[in-house]
């Protein structure tokens, strides 16, 4: 178990510290390690625990750390509050290098945001917190969250018809994203 904690809190490290671009940018990393590299859960779980980390308070880069963390000991035979534990491990682990980043480069920041090089840098790294995104996006265009032509056509039309609502009311109609989050889950409750 100590291993795995260990494990765990390395994992969570690494993408608290190369994560740029938030929480959104992270689910990608996030995939790779507890899906694709650590066997944690699988992708149909994983998707999930996007759902919720979305429609909970606060990021969901952190909120995704919580769930993960609880998850991969619950899931690995370990008692509940083992589980508990895993959370806050996974929690502090993602957390703790921006925290020490923030700290640091805030000190010096200030002091040389207009120089050329920092301007540079940041200019730099837009396009890839862009590429983030969008890896992000495409990895969520899956089977497991739009169903198969093949297996179920009508899932997969409905699917299509809510995610192509939610854009359409985001990016045309300005809708709150909690009048869509909310109107999404009532026709997916209702629809599937």
């Amino acid at each position: 178990m100590l291993l795995l904690m260990l494990r765990l809190f390395w994992t969570f490290f690494k993408i608290g510290l190369l994560g740029f671009g938030g929480g959104y940018a992270m689910i990608s990393m996030i995939q790779g390690e507890v899906v694709n590299k650590h066997h944690w859960m699988t992708m149909g779980q994983f998707t999930d625990i996007v759902a919720i980390s979305q429609s909970t308070p606060g990021p969901i880069g952190i909120n995704s750390a919580t769930y993960v963390g609880y998850s991969s000991l619950v899931n690995a035979g370990y008692e509940p509050y083992w589980g508990v534990l895993g959370s806050l491990i996974a929690t502090v682990a993602v957390v703790l290098p921006s925290f020490v980043l923030m700290v640091v480069v805030s000190k010096f920041l200030m002091k040389y945001k207009s120089h050329k090089s920092v301007e540079s840098v940041f200019q730099g790294l837009r396009p890839a917190v862009v590429g983030l995104l969008a890896a992000a996006a495409l990895l969520l265009t899956n089977e497991e969250n739009f169903g198969s032509m093949s297996s179920c056509p009508w899932r997969f039309w409905i699917s299509v018809g809510i995610f192509l609502f939610a854009f359409i009311a985001q990016k045309v109609y300005k809708m709150s994203p909690i009048l869509v989050i909310i109107l999404c889950g009532v026709t997916g409750l209702i629809l599937f």
